[in-house]
């Protein structure tokens, strides 16, 4: 990372830790776990957007990737990331890839990424990306993501990166007991709130209504 982006960087950490720090009446949380936001500074930003918004990698505010996805505000990412708690030895799916940027969070605090793009030619950009920079533990796939991915199940956490109407029942079915799903829930262009959703070793399930959110609609058929 060049001398200018590494300022950027850390301007930007900052303004998420204010923005934590402001929000904490609702997400419950007046900071976030300090390995969350040093994955935060160790993958470079700046690799996952488009060439022509270099300039504003480092801004807290998401940014389109093409295909009518975007990369999501760095302090969203950071807060669904201390959300699922996660631990070095976890397996997670995350839903929605996009440009690879939230798998690349994840790889750095757990064991093994699983993430699921409906948008081919999305996916196999990110797994070119991802695989370029050396992100060994993370494995892309093509599909509907409100079937989640059955192979890999059960999963220690579940990431969702786009709104959808209600939880598909898939997901909760591939979540282990004892694990989290963080999850945008309502319409496009209407309101959202990120959900936390957690399912006791019972199976018992458990939902939070975190804060109000801004996600574009997670696509394909409920399952």
């Amino acid at each position: 990372m060049n001398i200018d982006n590494s300022k950027d960087l850390e301007y930007l950490l900052d303004e998420i830790r204010e923005e934590v720090w402001a929000t904490r009446h609702l997400t419950g949380r007046p900071a976030l776990a300090e390995r969350v936001l040093d994955a935060l500074r160790e993958v470079p930003r700046h690799e996952f957007v488009p060439d022509e918004l270099q300039y504003c990698a480092y801004a807290n505010h998401p940014l389109p990737i093409g295909h009518g996805q975007t990369i999501s505000q760095p302090y969203i990412v950071a807060l669904m990331t201390d959300l699922i708690r996660p631990q070095p030895e976890d397996v997670v799916l995350e839903i929605g890839t996009g440009s690879g940027y939230q798998a690349a969070i994840l790889a750095k605090l757990v064991k093994r990424v699983y993430s699921m793009e409906i948008v081919g030619q999305l996916a196999a950009e990110a797994g070119a990306r991802l695989q370029r920079l050396g992100y060994d533990n993370i494995e892309v796939g093509t599909g509907n993501g409100q079937s989640g991915w059955p192979q890999h199940a059960p999963y220690d956490a579940i990431l969702v990166a786009a709104a959808a109407t209600g939880i598909p029942p898939a997901l909760i079915e591939q979540l282990k007991p004892g694990g989290t799903l963080v999850i945008p829930i309502g319409e496009q262009h209407a309101a959202q709130d990120l959900l936390v959703v957690t399912k006791s070793s019972s199976g018992h399930i458990d939902q939070k209504r975190v804060l109000p959110v801004a996600f574009v609609p997670l696509t394909g058929t409920p399952c």
